[in-house]
């Protein structure tokens, strides 16, 4: 209900444990977010000057062209070099809370869309290893080069592949809007407060996972099916008619059997085609996973060719 991975906030450091290197943050969770040294991302000193300029209105623009970036941290260093007790801090939510632990953040913030994620404070740009032909990479390569803002890195991800320009460049627009929307936020905002947040998540997992094997989305809520209707749309017009609005009288995970599905992905034992199947058991540390040989053990197969299997 509550989906935060993806979310910006404006964080207070609320303790330093040098122990282990790793901070406790009030993102105004229940529970303080954690933030490791290995999580603050090569750039931390230049994303700390951004924000604190930012927030108190000395910088004028969201471009980086003119801004100077500060030297990279070093990966062997200690937390307490790096931020301070009640420093304002602009954090991602990396994992969802668990059981009795808070968000797990990074400082190192990326901007993703359908088709790149912006990084700021970089300039490098990285492509996707599935895209494999070299003409298309060295494409993107450059066609993202010739886009892409200033002192701002970019991932290219595998949907991009063979795209046109015009597509790129929408997507690049409305990062760097967001970028901006962020900017604005900054000014006089007191933490902890969301700076920007993830769009829908039914919305986010189409945009992350949309493919050309979708034969169908069924909805069960009219505004959701408008929304998600209008974004294909936009990103995939010739997928648009795969959207379907779910009428039935039974429950729709009922009626897909996606109840079923989560019931067994939750249970202790999973069948294998090869007539084996497992125990998976967890405790707080480890998780135990106990291979039986169930009916195979009839085979006329020796004992470790069953085993192998």
């Amino acid at each position: 209900q509550g989906f935060s991975v993806g979310d910006i906030f404006l964080g207070r450091v609320k303790k330093i444990m040098p122990g282990l290197n790793a901070a406790f943050i009030d993102v105004g969770h229940e529970k303080d977010a954690f933030l490791h040294y290995l999580d603050l991302g090569p750039q931390i000193e230049s994303l700390v000057k951004f924000t604190n300029a930012a927030h108190n209105g000395s910088l004028s623009t969201h471009m980086l062209e003119g801004f100077k970036n500060e030297p990279d941290i070093v990966k062997t260093g200690k937390i307490n070099r790096v931020v301070s007790n009640n420093q304002n801090i602009l954090v991602q939510v990396m994992k969802e809370p668990i059981s009795n632990k808070g968000p797990r953040l990074t400082a190192d913030i990326s901007l993703p869309g359908r088709y790149l994620v912006l990084i700021p404070f970089s300039d490098k740009i990285s492509i996707s290893q599935k895209i494999r032909r070299q003409e298309e990479r060295d494409r993107l390569r450059t066609l993202v080069q010739s886009i892409k803002p200033k002192n701002f890195g970019v991932i290219i991800r595998t949907v991009a592949e063979n795209r046109s320009v015009a597509e790129l460049d929408a997507d690049m627009k409305d990062l760097s809007d967001k970028w901006e929307k962020m900017f604005h936020a900054l000014k006089n905002a007191t933490a902890p407060t969301i700076m920007l947040g993830e769009m829908n998540r039914s919305i986010t997992i189409l945009r992350d996972m949309l493919n050309a094997s979708f034969s169908a989305v069924y909805v069960n809520n009219q505004n959701l099916y408008h929304d998600i209707k209008s974004y294909i749309h936009n990103i995939s017009p010739d997928k648009e008619g795969i959207v379907k609005l779910y009428k039935g009288s039974a429950p729709i995970f009922e009626h897909f059997g996606i109840d079923k599905q989560i019931k067994a992905s939750f249970g202790k034992v999973v069948n294998i085609k090869s007539g084996g199947y497992l125990i998976i058991e967890h405790t707080e540390a480890m998780h135990v996973i106990d291979v039986n040989s169930g009916h195979r053990s009839h085979s006329n197969k020796d004992q470790d060719g069953n085993a192998l299997d």
